[in-house]
């Protein structure tokens, strides 16, 4: 499959990401994780991405479509990739779009995970992460805590609230997302490819949406 997860921050697009792999063998692919390999890796892109990276300021979309247009050739993507929050805007779509018809890939399915603002909420402000830069490990405080003191059950470093997910930074996020990637739904939706899919919980979420692909795969 060739996917790409639409939602709010806390929609659960990560988690399902990571679930639908297994599903068929395709790959998550999740900007974040690809500009810190590019880095690491020390290649052209990685290199004039980290420079901005290093400054605080934003990797702009010309080098983030350079290195998503890389990753999509990898060996690995030809079974299928899932966009993980990926394109955030309707520039970014655009331009997607090209990147995809250049390389003559086709989109399967765009969906979009839909949960109440509460819900939204609620999962962000009790999400906790590893502080261990290569473990990362997500975890949640009433329905998956970590071990005991707060220990990561992976690698036992400590599990921290990240600065983004305090009350009045999930609220800005969430502005942001409604005005710069809520718009990229009607985009979707006008190119015949988006499906809203409600994300309460994951059994249900990902039952929905393999009833989707297995829909069309049948056409």
């Amino acid at each position: 499959m060739r996917t790409i997860l639409l939602g709010a921050p806390g929609a659960g697009k990560g988690s399902v990401a990571k679930l639908l792999t297994e599903f068929d063998g395709s790959v998550q692919i999740s900007t974040g994780d690809i500009l810190r390999a590019a880095v690491q890796e020390g290649t052209k892109l990685g290199k004039k991405a980290k420079e901005y990276m290093e400054r605080g300021d934003l990797v702009p979309d010309s080098i983030i479509m350079e290195i998503i247009e890389v990753r999509l050739q990898e060996p690995d993507c030809k079974n299928g990739f899932i966009l993980d929050g990926f394109p955030r805007t309707i520039a970014q779509a655009q331009e997607l779009k090209q990147i995809i018809d250049r390389l003559n890939i086709r989109l399967d399915l765009v969906v979009n995970l839909e949960a109440p603002l509460d819900v939204l909420l609620e999962r962000l402000e009790t999400r906790r992460t590893c502080s261990n830069p290569s473990c990362q490990e997500i975890y949640n405080i009433k329905r998956n805590p970590p071990a005991d003191g707060g220990k990561c059950k992976k690698c036992d470093s400590p599990v921290i609230q990240r600065a983004d997910e305090t009350k009045e930074a999930i609220c800005n996020r969430l502005e942001t997302y409604n005005s710069k990637t809520a718009p990229l739904i009607d985009f979707y939706q006008k190119e015949g490819l988006l499906k809203n899919i409600l994300s309460l919980t994951l059994p249900e979420t990902i039952a929905a949406i393999k009833k989707e692909l297995n829909s069309l795969n049948k056409h």
